[in-house]
């Protein structure tokens, strides 16, 4: 670190197609804002960079469903996802958007300064073209039968069950998401970054010069570059996105993996005029932090660009993560199989700092983890309210009880005093070493050991029980334990800000510099605390359980919405349609039938006959809502006795993929005994 005089952290951009949910978090933007928090703390210069990507197929097509322009999508999505970011403390120096004219400016000048100096190739190449509309198809508007898996939604880039990475023309059967038609391949031209030709620079900066990246991102790295690079295009028919700044190019845009990490340039350049030096003086540090399916991109093309560029820095460092599941199950935006940020905000009001320990303390840095409910309570119960809570507030009250909240002054420390402070300098190392190799995990339980040591030190010591006796040694007891609470805002402020912020509060404090971390002198004595509240409170049971059950609604609506009908039955001759004799009919009494859980007594007026019919939907329907309601009956059905009542007759219902029940009845009032043909 010592080489360099500034800090740059990027995030990825996320796609303003939908909000944001706990895998970006866990993933990304937690770890950044520790790290840039961290830098601050410290009196570095630091920037935390983020913004919205606006451009690329997702956008088009979401925009296609709702029926709206895709500006329409990116503005929604782009205010929900910066205002999700701001009330979670996620500390942005500038979070801007790819769709802003800076933007624009700057990606298009980006591509012109490499066009003019010869980086690209030009390519005419077959693509698909959707005739009835009109235009190239970019590969997301194409599906098509997996030719690995047989998945027949695979996407023409990616199939989305097997993983698999595709192109267009290695579809089984592809369509046309636009017309459903099959669409024809037609010729294009386009411009393409060489990759191969970098592939020897490659080699030398990440393969020999950055053996330190993460194992994850090294490796992915080796595995691309090993396999053989091949030209990539830079840009794409379609008609959203930055226009492709050269003659000849009307209709086409730059390919968003192109145009979007630019974005990182253009938000710098739109939050200072010094926006340079971060991005060219070589005494500046870049760092990316992103999820692993965007280790490619950052790793080996946005680099060949900056270097083909000329004038930026590369990266210094790409700290990359795993995915994070959840119960369970891929996260899925398209199935709604998410914990949204903006809501999880809203159902648990002050409740941030606790989601970014759980993100952070199962953090999928090496592999994959996995987010669960049940954790989150242990984890916010077990550890945030009995260890780090409980220790800040028994040293807080036991200083109100017994010294009328004022610091009391030390007096000779024991040998167990003495190794409890000195404690604190060593636990200050290593969460300085696990922070500096962006090992998060690690840092978090470092920082937290402070608080286990607090913990047993009162523990061991129970001032309570020698108050009496020894008031003395209570005053020196209570002066470590307050000099350790006063060390955790500071070690634990980039993990737990808002919290450490209302710590901060309780003992009067004001926020302190890293530099700090490790002092046993923080708090003088007869230094004035505050009355303490909770710091955390515990998450009950019925909380969980309706997230759990909201879950289980999604898993519902989803199998619900994959649910293929069932194949027809065989055919039958219509005389044998005919023997049936369905009319309708209108309740006129219904009631449980006693000791059953699904039977419903029906009393139906027919128009000839009032007679009574058993039906097995109590589960759907309460039995005064039924009272009338037409429905349609089958009055020629052989009478049977269920549960000793005969039935004589039976109600139609459609039966959801579901097992739910729906009563088929008229779309208007008709006579009872209408024939139903």
């Amino acid at each position: 670190m010592g080489e360099f005089k500034r800090t740059l952290i990027t995030t990825a951009l996320p796609y303003a197609n939908g909000p944001i949910h706990i895998g970006h978090l866990a993933g990304v933007y937690v770890p950044a804002d520790i790290y840039a928090r961290y830098l601050r703390l410290k009196n570095e210069d630091v920037l935390l960079i983020g913004g919205s990507d606006e451009h690329g197929v997702p956008i088009t097509l979401k925009a296609k469903n709702e029926g709206v322009t895709p500006q329409d999508v990116v503005d929604k999505f782009h205010a929900i996802i910066k205002k999700s970011f701001k009330d979670f403390g996620i500390s942005f120096d500038v979070y801007s958007r790819t769709s802003a004219e800076i933007h624009h400016k700057t990606a298009s000048e980006f591509f012109k300064k490499m066009y003019d100096q010869g980086q690209f190739i030009e390519k005419t190449s077959e693509q698909y073209y959707d005739e009835e509309n009109q235009q190239f198809l970019a590969d997301r508007y194409i599906i098509g039968t997996c030719p690995k898996c047989g998945f027949e939604k695979a996407y023409g880039d990616q199939c989305e069950s097997c993983g698999t990475s595709l192109s267009p023309t290695e579809l089984i059967n592809p369509t046309s998401m636009i017309s459903g038609n099959q669409p024809v391949l037609k010729e294009t031209k386009h411009w393409y970054l060489p990759l191969d030709q970098y592939e020897p620079w490659l080699r030398e900066w990440i393969l020999e010069g950055h053996k330190e990246w993460k194992p994850n991102v090294y490796g992915q790295c080796k595995s691309w570059i090993d396999s053989g690079l091949q030209p990539r295009a830079v840009t794409r028919d379609l008609d959203w996105g930055v226009p492709v700044p050269v003659e000849g190019a009307e209709g086409k845009v730059l390919y968003v993996w192109f145009d979007a990490p630019i974005g990182y340039i253009s938000a710098t350049r739109e939050l200072t005029p010094e926006w340079e030096k971060y991005w060219k003086d070589p005494e500046t540090r870049l760092l990316h932090f992103i999820g692993k399916d965007n280790i490619v991109f950052h790793c080996i093309i946005f680099p060949c660009m900056l270097k083909a560029e000329g004038t930026f820095n590369v990266p210094d460092n790409v700290p990359a993560n795993e995915f994070l599941n959840l119960e369970n199950d891929k996260i899925s935006t398209s199935r709604n199989w998410a914990v949204w940020l903006h809501e999880y905000l809203e159902e648990f009001p002050g409740k941030e700092d606790v989601l970014k320990y759980v993100l952070t303390a199962n953090a999928p840095e090496t592999k994959d983890n996995d987010f669960t409910w049940k954790d989150f309570q242990a984890r916010n119960n077990n550890e945030l309210v009995a260890i780090l809570g409980n220790f800040v507030n028994r040293a807080l009250v036991l200083t109100q009880k017994y010294f009328e909240g004022k610091v009391p002054a030390r007096g000779e420390l024991s040998g167990y005093d003495r190794e409890t402070l000195a404690a604190i300098s060593i636990l200050k190392s290593e969460v300085e070493k696990s922070l500096d190799s962006f090992r998060f995990r690690e840092a978090l339980k470092n920082a937290m050991d402070l608080a286990r040591l607090g913990n047993k030190y009162l523990a061991d010591e129970e001032p309570w029980k020698i108050w009496k006796t020894d008031p003395k040694r209570v005053e020196t007891i209570l002066n470590v334990s307050l000099q350790i609470t006063a060390n955790l805002t500071i070690c634990l402020e980039p993990f737990l800000p808002f919290s450490m912020e209302k710590l901060r509060g309780f003992l009067n404090f004001g926020k302190q510099d890293w530099s700090q971390f490790g002092n046993t002198d923080l708090l003088t004595a007869d230094h004035k605390v505050n009355t303490p509240e909770l710091l955390f409170e515990k998450i009950e049971d019925n909380v969980i359980e309706a997230q759990l059950q909201k879950l289980l609604n999604t898993k519902k609506a989803n199998e619900l919405a994959e649910a293929k009908a069932k194949p027809a039955k065989e055919s039958i001759e219509f005389d044998d349609f005919g023997k049936m004799d369905i009319r309708v009919g209108t309740v006129i009494q219904a009631e449980k039938v006693a000791k059953t859980k699904k039977l419903l007594k029906l009393k139906i007026d027919t128009g000839f006959d009032k007679r009574t019919v058993v039906s097995g939907i109590a589960e759907y329907y309460e039995p005064e809502d039924l009272i009338g309601k037409q429905v349609s009956i089958l009055v020629n059905l052989e009478p049977k006795k269920l549960r000793g009542i005969e039935s004589q007759g039976m109600i139609l219902c459609a039966e959801n993929a579901d097992g739910t029940l729906s009563i088929v009845t008229p779309d208007q009032q008709v006579k009872n005994g209408s024939e139903v043909k």
